[in-house]
């Protein structure tokens, strides 16, 4: 086997391992941590570290996986292009593009709109419904410019905006950790379950897994990075799990402290749980006027790296055929300005929607998002054990079968009614695969057609395109 070099891409290669370890770390650590805390602490009591450990080890596996199959492929477009691979059904391939594409854009579209209202709440102004919907729709044209700028200042942007957040939640552990050396925390609490009267603890415990779930999303955007990235083979194993690890270790930190010095009915009945445990440990921190700016800038990041994603993700399926060709045309920055163009266009609308959906609507469009990606986890751990007949001339990274396998049923139980889902997610999930099907039909006949055979490349064989 032979080490693998940067072979040539239209893409411009900018990513190196302190860029990529924080483009990871921003994108996993997102809003999630700081309004899902109290959801959690609401399932499970005061043992909310527990799901938040669950969903590591759940999202551990499954990166594994993806990184047998990112030093594998080093391409664009992640989870599609190693579902096409392992199993060749164009259905397949469309729809798992489709799945992660709009939970992209659907991430960054309703972070756009909390960008907007935290910007309102800062700013002591008293916005309206539509002033905030302007403002959203303005961010978005702004994360448009960024990302049509180049990935490297998208990725530059995201490294301010990664300090920024993380910030945030390293100051609730500091607080946390005063508050508790001075005698102030209830440790009684931290270990102890409170569940709801219709489950029993392994149930509570799954069903708030489903919501810690959604924080620990993030991992697999880089994968669609692969083609930006100087020797993805060498460096994506150890930044990935670092990573993964770092943003592990800081959930269960933050939710320590959180259920150590607010009682759990406080946490669940707050939107920002994170700001009574700073007021709580901390009472003389002006934290009500610190956060709303924080936060704003916590879902810039989200948005920016879910647009990047999604824009790449439209770029690689376009070069493998998969969806026109028209979305994989790059501008003279090298960046996809039409997938660019296309993703900013579907965030629009989605903004437009989400500006006008009630909170509970909201909230079941963040666990349909976590729910398809689940979906889409669970088939490419298969797609690993499938693709180990296809062999590679560069050395990669490779990870157990037991492993993988476990992976996928994980993945697959958390996806199910028996992990305690709600119905309203699977009904949502259902209206966008509905769309996605309804989309895949005349994609499927344009390529009969035109006569086009789909088939993804070895990075071996990849053409030395380049563009003026």
């Amino acid at each position: 086997m032979t080490a693998t070099v940067d072979r040539p891409t239209e893409l411009r290669r900018v990513l190196g391992p302190k860029l990529l370890l924080l483009f990871i770390v921003g994108d996993i650590l997102g809003t999630g941590v700081y309004a899902l805390t109290g959801q959690v602490a609401a399932e499970v009591g005061g043992a909310a570290w527990l799901p938040f450990l669950v969903a590591f080890v759940v999202a551990l596996l499954t990166a594994l996986s993806y990184l047998e199959l990112v030093t594998k492929y080093p391409q664009a477009a992640g989870a599609a292009l190693y579902v096409h691979k392992a199993f060749g059904v164009h259905f397949l391939t469309f729809m798992v593009a489709f799945t992660v594409m709009c939970s992209g854009i659907t991430s960054a579209s309703t972070a756009s709109r909390a960008f907007a209202s935290n910007l309102a709440v800062g700013i002591d102004w008293k916005a309206s419904n539509i002033e905030i919907m302007l403002m959203a729709l303005g961010f978005m044209l702004l994360v448009a410019a960024i990302n049509l700028r180049g990935v490297s200042e998208g990725v530059k942007t995201n490294v301010v905006l990664t300090l920024i957040e993380l910030s945030g939640l390293l100051l609730v552990i500091l607080v946390g950790f005063w508050a508790i050396a001075g005698g102030d925390a209830d440790w009684g609490r931290v270990v102890a379950f409170d569940t709801p009267q219709d489950k029993n603890v392994f149930l509570a415990v799954t069903t708030a897994t489903s919501l810690a779930f959604f924080a620990m999303v993030g991992f697999e955007d880089a994968v669609n990075m692969a083609e930006e990235c100087h020797e993805p083979n060498r460096i994506f194993p150890r930044i990935m799990l670092t990573g993964l690890g770092l943003t592990g270790v800081i959930y269960v930190l933050v939710s320590i402290c959180s259920v150590a010095l607010v009682p759990v009915g406080e946490l669940a009945k707050s939107d920002t749980p994170l700001v009574i445990v700073v007021e709580r440990g901390a009472p003389d921190i002006p934290i009500d006027q610190i956060l709303p700016f924080i936060s704003m800038f916590a879902v810039a990041n989200s948005a920016l790296i879910n647009m990047l994603m999604a824009s790449r993700l439209l770029y690689g399926m376009a070069k493998q055929g998969v969806i026109p060709m028209s979305l994989s045309k790059v501008s003279r920055r090298q960046t996809p300005w039409v997938a660019i163009a296309f993703t900013t266009l579907l965030a629009l609308g989605l903004i437009a929607y989400v500006s006008n959906a009630s909170e509970d609507a909201v909230a079941v469009l963040g666990g349909t998002t976590s729910l398809l990606l689940l979906a889409v986890f669970a088939v490419v751990n298969l797609a690993v054990l499938i693709l180990r007949r296809d062999h590679v001339e560069h050395s990669h990274f490779r990870t157990a079968a037991p492993v993988a396998l476990l992976g996928s049923l994980t993945c697959l139980y958390l996806v199910t009614p028996l992990s305690g889902r709600p119905a309203s997610q699977y009904e949502v999930a259902g209206i966008l695969l509905v769309i996605g099907l309804l989309l895949s039909v005349p994609m499927y006949f344009l390529s009969r057609r035109r006569g086009e055979r789909l088939e993804v490349s070895h990075p071996d064989d990849l053409p030395p395109h380049g563009i003026p």
